[in-house]
């Protein structure tokens, strides 16, 4: 004989739906919630709903397994069958409380289920199944607790329709946190909580109008965060998503990147890992180019990056796909251990800091005019042109590589690059030089 279920229940109302929010264990969930897949007699649901449950769960279950502060949302399921019953409670005070508890207790109550009921996911199936497979390894998360909404289905053409219908419509509506709002939301990405702080205290990140963090700010509390792009004549040296992929490359090997637990590093590695990167970023801002104290100094800090009539003579470092390579440059040579920190500066400020000028000239089009009007190159080819030229002016590893560059510019380009091959073969490693493979 099948068991009943008993689930404490709000009754709400919302357009032509009545739902119910409802509080149930993880176990709970686990045990009784299923895949539209799994349910016989709704083929239709089941193709609609099976979408989309894939690997990505895999991330979800290492969240709930490893993370103190793991929260999920509300699952959205349907209810299937079980003869739902909603039993309405009423609290019982005496006269002193009486008052303050007047209306607390509408349309609550205990939703009862005959035990014949099936419960499938409509909206959350990739914390369904995380929750599933997190139990399967610490059945004591079992006993933590998730709000679920049931929305009542029924097995006719018409009850199919209507339950699909509210399906397309919570995904068509639902709509995921982009990666500027992850920078300026997450709690336990260091990565973001480092790119946070640098734009709260750093002396000059924190300046107005350095960083770009919203492209628009309504009158009634509307905010849209920055793209990745900046204007011609924007004041900003950057913007928020470019600077948190600055702060991951230049980074990866502060104190806080140590723990691979997906659990937030300790307050006393973000403060030790923050000093390293501030004193990164300063270094990287002075000697790419001594743009700090260019941008300081300017009247219009939109002319450092590109003067009135000669936008060739602009500083690069003011690009903010010039800053990625360069940040992606200063990874590679750290992490092969090729040149320290101290060397690498040193190199980075012998470059000719002109947007026209090699290195740089790779991701600028010229006009007719000449070198000194022109144009951003778009692509990732540029981009990949710019990272390899870039290597082979700091700490070239072999004369291949130099070829490869050099043939590399010639080709995408359709011109020679300007400085001769001899130049970078006299910075190849010496025989008695250790030289990553």
């Amino acid at each position: 004989m099948a068991s009943k279920t008993f689930v404490p229940a709000f009754k709400a109302q919302v357009g032509n739906w009545t739902y119910y929010s409802c509080l149930m264990s993880y176990a709970q969930v686990a045990r009784e919630v299923n895949f539209a897949h799994e349910l016989g007699g709704n083929q239709d649901l089941g193709t609609m709903i099976q979408r989309g449950v894939g690997t990505r769960t895999a991330q979800i279950t290492d969240y709930l397994l490893t993370n103190e502060n793991r929260f999920l949302g509300a699952i959205i399921i349907a209810v299937w069958g079980g003869d739902p019953n909603y039993l309405e409670l009423t609290m019982d005070a005496d006269a002193e409380n009486q008052a303050v508890l007047a209306g607390l207790d509408r349309n609550f109550g205990v939703l009862t289920f005959d035990g014949t009921q099936q419960f499938f996911a409509l909206d959350g199936q990739h914390r369904l199944k995380a929750i599933k497979d997190a139990i399967k390894r610490d059945p004591d998360l079992g006993g933590e607790d998730i709000n679920v909404i049931v929305v009542p289905h029924f097995d006719t053409p018409d009850g199919r329709r209507r339950t699909r219908r509210l399906f397309t419509n919570i995904n068509r509506n639902a709509k995921s946190t982009n990666a500027q709002e992850n920078i300026a939301l997450d709690e336990d990405d260091s990565f973001a909580i480092l790119t946070r702080q640098l734009l709260d205290e750093h002396p000059f990140l924190s300046r107005d109008k350095v960083v770009s963090v919203f492209s628009k700010v309504g009158q009634d509390g509307e905010l849209v965060l920055a793209s990745r792009s900046i204007g011609t004549r924007s004041p900003a040296w950057s913007a928020i998503s470019v600077l948190y992929d600055i702060v991951k490359e230049i980074g990866f090997d502060l104190p806080c990147t140590l723990n691979e637990s997906k659990q937030r590093a300790t307050d006393e590695l973000l403060d030790q890992s923050y000093d390293l990167l501030a004193a990164r970023i300063q270094d990287l801002l002075d000697s790419c180019g001594n743009l700090r104290q260019r941008y300081l100094a300017a009247q219009a800090p939109g002319d450092v990056r590109a003067p009135k009539g000669r936008d060739g003579a602009g500083h690069p470092f003011m690009r903010p796909a010039v800053q990625v390579q360069v940040a992606k440059a200063v990874h590679h040579f750290l992490e092969q251990e090729t040149l320290t920190w101290d060397e690498l500066m040193k190199r980075l400020s012998t470059l000719n800091w002109k947007m026209s000028a090699a290195p740089f000239s790779s991701m600028w089009i010229e006009t007719p005019e000449g070198r000194q009007q022109g144009k951003m190159a778009s692509g990732k080819d540029h981009t990949q042109l710019l990272y390899d030229l870039l290597l082979i002016h700091l700490a070239p590893r072999s004369k291949a590589q130099i070829s490869r560059a050099l043939r590399s510019y010639s080709d995408l380009m359709k011109s020679k690059y300007p400085i001769a091959v001899e130049e970078f073969n006299s910075l190849l490693p010496t025989e008695t030089d250790s030289v990553p493979n």
